[in-house]
């Protein structure tokens, strides 16, 4: 898979890899999904989901949190993604991040998969 790093922001609390995989653009956030970061996931969500790519799989493997902000962008996304006749695939969580999406009941509309692997296989 091709991957570019998007950047860093406060201290390097958050670093995307964007890569692609046959039709998915893929996602790698590691480290805080938070207010201060989010524009770091959501600039290059919405940038592909302009080029036209509607099928988005973030590999949830190095995010270590997710607040409200982040939560919203990933939203957000779905909504697009949902319009153009797509998904956002949410794969290999870690455990307090899927708490969030459990508690919110986040979980129930985003495709979410155990492994980065089985989402895209789909």
């Amino acid at each position: 898979m091709d991957r570019d790093v998007v950047g860093t922001a406060d201290l390097g609390r958050l670093r995307v890899e964007v890569g692609h995989h046959g039709r998915s653009a893929v996602f790698a956030p590691t480290g805080e999904l938070d207010h201060h970061t989010a524009d770091l996931l959501s600039e290059p969500l919405d940038a592909a989901l302009d080029a036209g790519t509607s099928r988005l799989v973030i590999d949830c493997a190095g995010l270590e949190f997710c607040d409200s902000t982040g939560l919203n962008v990933l939203l957000s996304a779905r909504l697009r993604a949902d319009a153009a006749g797509g998904a956002v695939h949410l794969a290999a969580m870690q455990p307090t991040v899927a708490r969030v999406f459990e508690i919110t009941g986040a979980d129930t509309v985003f495709t979410v998969h155990a492994t980065l692997d089985q989402a895209l296989q789909e």
